[in-house]
């Protein structure tokens, strides 16, 4: 978690749903797609394995998962963001801010596919790498990472659409390929069933040539994002509580830390690796910073998804995560960009923002990694199960590490919290994730659990028995022949 150097260490390569790439060489940031051959060819060497767990991270990065359908499924929403681009580009994404979208739309559609196909990477390596014969520990260890990245899949699927088709192998025969969705509470066990083996094996940190991959950490953590979308508290209590114990540490300066320079830090626990690369689109980079770039400057970017008022108003007087987290119109950057003072959005994210003399290649994607989880939200989790289970002298230690590093030194900023009192604490435990882990793709679901939907998005259109999860993409519906159910009201 350490080691910065992982995008010129890491051979990860481009890999189609029912194929695995041929080639391989050094990096992944210098070679093209390689020719491929279907996966019953495969799977035959150690280094077979290789390729194909490799091409697992490959596909994290591509545009249905980092990209547009993201931002739709995962970002639109919720209170702290909107379309942003220009009033005319791209209309149909005003639909998921104001939840009048209809199970035909192509982003619902983009990022089913996206996730699922990630989880054929993951069941190709999971079927076929254990009959490899290849060194013992390192099988082992590509076998969680591949329960690992296909228990973040089902993660975000169970989060956006409740109830979805779980397959944990690749289809044996034909009565295998059209299965109807598996209630939520099975899904979740199952993920956590991928989480619990993975961490049983995953290491802790890995050598320079391979970080960016799953850790204990990662899976530790990920397990406690899950059980806390289920309430179950003490379970997140023990795997926070492991993680804890594990080194990470906070990055000491909030703004900082979400640049390029300072990628794979002491506070990620797990980053979707990026890299530019001239001549490859979509299927081996990604335009996660590209598309919410500031819109209308030269090595700016599209300008969408961008902070609303009510974002820059959550913020505490004098919070500097507010200027770090937004990059407002007429400002000038710390990298020293300056930002025109007039144009279509007041507001972009900064948390994705890549400086201006960053070299990239329009429509190939930039270098920014997308960071999943870091340790303030392994805190902020600690402290909101402490809370939960009565603890309210433990929830206020991790609260108060978060805001001491938010605080920066300037104690006239961010008093420390207080209240023991349960009800107050959670409102204010909640407040610290809104603030802290804003733009990060998690405010959506995080009010959907907490139970408060109708009070905060309600004015944009949410409605109880029908919002808290989005329409299955009808063309699933109708490849199935019925197989597949529509959510209700929709």
């Amino acid at each position: 978690m350490f080691n910065k150097n992982i995008k010129y260490a890491l051979a990860l390569n481009i890999c189609a749903v029912l194929t695995i790439s041929q080639g391989c060489k050094k990096s992944f940031l210098d070679v093209p797609p390689q020719a491929q051959q279907p996966s019953v060819e495969f799977f035959k060497t150690q280094e077979d394995a290789t390729k194909a767990v490799n091409s697992i991270y490959a596909n994290l990065r591509e545009w249905k998962q980092t990209a547009f359908a993201p931002m739709a499924v995962e970002s639109l929403g919720s209170d702290e963001t909107e379309k942003g681009s220009s009033e005319g580009d791209a209309t149909y994404m005003n639909a998921y801010d104001n939840f009048t979208v209809s199970a035909t739309d192509g982003q619902l559609q983009d990022f089913w596919n996206g996730q699922y196909q990630s989880i054929q990477l993951c069941n190709q390596v999971l079927d076929n790498v254990p009959g490899i014969d290849m060194d013992a520990g390192l099988k082992s260890r590509y076998l969680a990472e591949a329960k690992f990245v296909r228990a973040y899949n089902y993660f975000r699927l169970v989060r956006a659409f409740g109830d979805v088709v779980l397959r944990l192998h690749l289809p044996k025969d034909a009565s295998e390929y059209n299965l109807p969705r598996t209630p939520k509470a099975e899904v979740w066990a199952a993920i956590e069933t991928d989480l619990t083996d993975a961490a049983a094996v995953l290491p802790q940190n890995y050598g320079s040539a391979d970080v960016g991959r799953a850790t204990k950490g990662a899976a530790l953590a990920l397990h406690a994002k899950v059980a806390m979308y289920q309430k179950k508290w003490g379970d997140v209590l023990t795997y926070t509580n492991q993680v804890m114990g594990m080194g990470y540490t906070l990055f000491p300066n909030f703004e900082q830390s979400f640049r390029i320079a300072n990628e794979n830090n002491s506070e990620s626990v797990f980053e979707i690796q990026a890299k530019s690369l001239p001549g490859i689109k979509d299927a081996s980079t990604s335009q996660y910073s590209q598309i919410q770039g500031v819109r209308g400057q030269s090595g700016g970017g599209w300008g969408f998804n961008v902070p609303t008022q009510a974002l820059a108003d959550a913020f505490e007087t004098g919070d500097p995560r507010r200027d770090a987290t937004i990059i407002f119109r007429g400002e000038t950057t710390p990298e020293g960009d300056a930002i025109a003072a007039t144009g279509d959005n007041p507001r972009y994210n900064q948390k994705s923002y890549v400086p201006f003399n960053v070299p990239f290649v329009q429509n190939e994607g930039e270098d920014q990694n997308v960071r999943v989880i870091r340790y303030a939200e392994v805190l902020l989790m600690n402290a909101e199960a402490a809370n939960e289970t009565g603890d309210a002298t433990k929830a206020l230690a991790d609260l108060e590490l978060v805001r001491a590093r938010a605080r920066n030194g300037n104690n006239a900023v961010l008093p420390k919290v207080t209240t023991t009192d349960k009800d107050a604490l959670r409102t204010a435990i909640w407040h610290e994730r809104q603030v802290e882990l804003a733009m990060e793709f998690d405010r959506y679901f995080d009010v959907i659990r907490q139970g408060r939907a109708q009070a905060i998005f309600g004015p944009k259109g949410w409605k109880p028995n029908k919002n808290e999860v989005w329409p299955v993409p009808q063309n699933e519906i109708d490849l199935s022949a019925g197989v597949l159910t529509q959510n209700p009201n929709y």
